[in-house]
């Protein structure tokens, strides 16, 4: 049987479902683009609620989208992959309780706690989540109709305030512009974040009305509904308010594009053993994953899901994306290094760029501004200055001179340059693919090679020609060691 979540399947309780609400335009922003679709760490604030709600359970999470739906849904898969979603389309972006009751036929056949979510609300954890799941299911020991998660600011100004009555219980959810001067002294507030019970959720909403100058539906109208139903409301107060915060301005993402950042640095630094120079100055996603005792010097941006070994040495001003790099790996100064792989003891640049699946292997080099694109360099092969590598496999102990280009593009097809084993290609070297050149040849300096050069030998010109076969006497003793194999070479007894 498939795994389930710690919250999905527990004896006595309903299973877990979640929605998570991404419809709206978030004007705020100031921005063309939908609020969820804004960037942080790298990824949309939606795929950061997506991935700790798939961890929370192995059903389908429900999206409510509207603006840029396509775009919205697009996110949420690239994110939730084989997990799935279910996604639900509100028409008008009527306020939070319409959301939610966009999503009534989606839940009809269905008894199941409801966790609900805003998708702008990025750096909410599972454990968090989970906790007011437990509280919400074993509040008063019989579990709860609905659970608020709240948190206390010392300056509430603008959020809805929880009232509660004299046993410390919830009464109600006041808005700041319906709040009395005493109410609005109260510091603990709504997070926006619920867990309801299906079965009194959506006969609380159908209830609920537009009493407001927005003319919009109110999901915060629900608890104080079930409450004067008798049902039990519980309520989660949280240590942590910028966990639960959302983000509604530029502003706001920057600052908490810095958090995240701090939060990552600070781990790699007392979990992985990680140096940074200026962790103030250094930008790496919370993604990427760094061995043992690696220094990280100031400027440098570590993107996506990158992998670094141990004893690794990053200098300043590398950009780094998307890429695998093994244990003790110098990366000089100015690289980019952007979906490529880079194997044990190899050193970059300063000043090089890699490039759509490059592929070092161990002990390679690639220098001073050299750009190697969908290539793979072998062990211990070296190319070190001022040269252009694309489309290329290139063998093991090889050395490219400086000025080398492989002509990879005819004007419609990218062609493929082969250069095998203890090769040395000369100084500015034109290899015009399709092309082959042979182990243990070497191309002059300033040859245009057009035509496949077999193995030992020397060429140069324009267009390159043999010039001579080097090690002749290899050859022959080789071409010996065929015979023998063959029979052909018979020797005479003494």
């Amino acid at each position: 049987m498939e795994k389930q979540s710690q919250f999905q399947l527990q004896e006595g309780h309903a299973p877990l479902d979640v929605m998570i609400l991404a419809a709206g335009l978030g004007t705020r922003m100031r921005s063309r683009k939908a609020k969820v679709l804004h960037q942080l760490g790298g990824r949309p604030l939606i795929a950061h609620v997506c991935r700790t709600a798939a961890a929370l359970t192995q059903r389908p999470i429900h999206v409510v989208v509207g603006h840029q739906a396509e775009l919205v849904e697009a996110a949420v898969r690239e994110e939730l992959d084989e997990h799935g979603a279910v996604f639900i389309k509100q028409e008008e972006q009527r306020g939070t309780g319409d959301a939610v009751k966009a999503a009534r036929d989606a839940f009809a056949q269905t008894n199941s706690t409801l966790l609900v979510l805003s998708g702008d609300v990025p750096l909410i954890t599972a454990e968090t989540l989970g906790a007011l799941i437990h509280q919400h299911r074993t509040h008063r020991g019989r579990g709860a109709a609905c659970t608020i998660l709240t948190v206390r600011l010392e300056d509430p100004m603008g959020y809805g305030r929880i009232v509660r009555d004299e046993e410390g219980l919830f009464q109600k959810i006041v808005e700041q512009k319906d709040a009395t001067p005493a109410e609005r002294q109260i510091k603990e507030i709504n997070a926006g974040i619920y867990c309801f019970e299906t079965r009194s959720l959506f006969s609380a909403l159908a209830r609920v009305e537009p009493h407001n100058a927005q003319g919009e539906y109110y999901l915060t109208d629900v608890p104080e509904i079930l409450k004067s139903d008798g049902e039990d409301v519980s309520v989660y107060l949280h240590a942590d308010a910028r966990e639960v915060s959302g983000i509604n301005t530029r502003v706001e993402l920057a600052e908490f594009e810095r958090l995240l950042r701090q939060r990552t640095i600070r781990r790699l630094m007392l979990d992985s053993g990680v140096t940074f120079i200026d962790p103030l100055h250094t930008y790496v996603s919370p993604e990427t994953q760094i061995g043992r005792d690696c220094i990280i010097y100031p400027d440098v941006h570590i993107e996506g899901a990158t992998i670094i070994g141990d004893d690794c040495e990053i200098r300043a001003g590398t950009r780094i994306t998307k890429s695998r790099i093994g244990s003790g790996v110098t990366v000089k100064d100015h690289c980019v290094i952007v979906d490529s792989e880079i194997a044990n003891n190899c050193t970059v640049g300063p000043s090089a760029h890699l490039r759509m699946q490059t592929k070092l292997e161990e002990g390679a080099c690639v220098g001073n501004f050299v750009e190697v694109k969908k290539s793979r360099l072998g062990r211990g092969s070296k190319s070190m200055h001022l040269t252009y590598l694309g489309d290329a496999t290139i063998g093991e102990k090889t050395n490219i001179g400086a000025g080398t280009v492989t002509c990879n593009y005819d004007g419609k097809n990218k062609n493929p340059t082969v250069i095998e084993d203890n090769v040395k290609i000369g100084s500015d070297t034109m290899l015009v693919a399709p092309v082959r050149v042979g182990s243990g040849s070497v191309t002059a300096a300033g040859s245009v090679v057009t035509k496949d050069v077999p193995p030992d030998t020397l060429v140069a010109g324009v267009p390159a020609v043999i010039k001579k076969r080097l090690n002749e006497n290899k050859e022959e003793q080789r071409g010996e060691e065929e015979r023998l194999k063959d029979g052909a070479l018979v020797t005479q007894p003494e």
